[in-house]
């Protein structure tokens, strides 16, 4: 299992981890990169998630005031369950564009209650460079309980942000791109910019530069982090 010296070292799986307990009848792997990808390859056993709005409004392509947001629990039950998790799987979440899309669904997972879910460190990069197996087809189906729970103490509302704003004890870091950091772009929001106060640490820094795109090691996501005031002692809003 991926230690490198992280204070939440369960929260990551390694390839080889995987790739030993890949049999595992309580295991749910997830492939959380579009469906016709996930069709051409994906892991071993892996399932695939043919509808992305458990954290997406379904109407936001044709109505992007609707703004991105958890599905609601029975949407998220319906989804759960038709890829087969349920209360009791162990979840391995993945990508191939740096666990960006694997740690929405894992912090979706986690909102909901089911915190027994991991990150695939290196992702389907890793998984394919070593030569792990991999597999085109469907894993069976499962007659599964997924009991959505949710934890709103891991949401910052709105009008909690805003509250928190001039908050000495609150830091507000914003991960996007240089781009939206300095409002050259705007992506068709309406308003272009950043919150007052915040800090900028695009989240492509905490991956390492290779093409696995791993995460990198404790020390150096430390320092990273404490390089831009983001420390213990402070309420971290990340955006």
């Amino acid at each position: 299992m991926t230690s490198q010296g992280y204070a939440r070292p369960e929260m990551l799986a390694d390839t080889d981890w995987l790739a030993d307990h890949i049999d595992d009848p309580n295991l749910r792997v997830i492939d959380c990169d579009d469906f016709s990808d996930y069709r051409r390859a994906h892991i071993k056993n892996a399932a695939g998630i043919q509808v992305h709005h458990y954290i997406k409004h379904p109407n936001y392509s044709t109505q992007p005031q609707d703004y991105p947001w958890v599905a609601e629990p029975d949407v998220m039950k319906e989804l759960m369950e038709r890829m087969g998790i349920g209360d009791d799987a162990l979840v391995v979440t993945y990508d191939a564009n740096g666990s960006l899309n694997a740690a929405r669904f894992w912090w979706v997972l986690n909102y909901y209650g089911h915190t027994n879910v991991k990150v695939l460190n290196g992702g389907w990069r890793k998984w394919f460079d070593e030569g792990k197996p991999m597999s085109m087809g469907r894993p069976p189906d499962a007659s599964v309980t997924f009991t959505p729970q949710a934890n709103p103490d891991l949401i910052c509302t709105l009008d909690h942000g805003v509250s928190a704003i001039d908050d000495e004890n609150t830091l507000f870091l914003d991960v996007r791109t240089d781009g939206e950091w300095e409002g050259t772009n705007d992506r068709g929001n309406r308003r272009a910019g950043r919150v007052p106060g915040s800090v900028h640490l695009e989240w492509v820094n905490f991956l390492t530069e290779d093409s696995h795109r791993s995460f990198k090691p404790a020390a150096e996501l430390k320092a990273l982090l404490e390089g831009v005031g983001a420390t213990p002692d402070k309420n971290v809003i990340a955006y």
